[in-house]
């Protein structure tokens, strides 16, 4: 019963914008699924669903992805922030220095932080830069070509 339980919630919010237990309660008990909500709770924790913004804006569930899908999920999301803010990119032995638009340095230090850029053991963002510390020199330069591309500069 909770096996099938657990598939019909991740049927549910596979095709349904569903953004909060009550509403999955609701959905389960058309699938003729009498449940309480103390039970979606412990359903949503063990399979892992986290909620997140949609295409539309609005928070909803969704099944946990894997490492990959996550960065390529956050990408999705941040790149628009760094095209609109980062102005170039520059590395340096293992440091990247990103330039950004005045006041812009820590909304993109943060951004790069949810992306979790491989290669990359932190940032430290100012008013208008953000330096990006790599592992090595290869990783900063890797780091910073990728950026270059994300923004639409030239790598230097």
């Amino acid at each position: 019963m909770k096996n099938r339980r657990q598939e019909a919630i991740l049927e549910i919010i596979e095709q349904h914008s569903v953004d909060t237990q009550e509403l999955l309660q609701e959905m389960l008990a058309a699938r003729g699924f009498s449940v309480t909500q103390a039970t979606v709770s412990r359903d949503i924790r063990e399979l892992n669903l986290i909620k997140s913004v949609g295409e539309d804006g609005v928070y909803k569930y969704r099944a946990h992805t894997s490492p990959k899908q996550e960065r390529e999920i956050l990408s999705e999301t941040y790149i628009p922030i760094l095209r609109h803010a980062a102005t170039g990119a520059e590395a340096a032995c293992n440091l990247v220095v990103l330039k950004t638009r005045t006041g812009m340095g820590n909304a993109v230090g943060a951004a790069l932080d949810a992306m979790v850029l491989p290669n990359c053991v932190g940032t430290l963002a100012g008013d208008d830069t953000v330096l990006i510390v790599a592992k090595t020199n290869e990783g900063a330069e890797k780091i910073c070509a990728e950026l270059s591309a994300m923004i639409g500069g030239e790598g230097n």
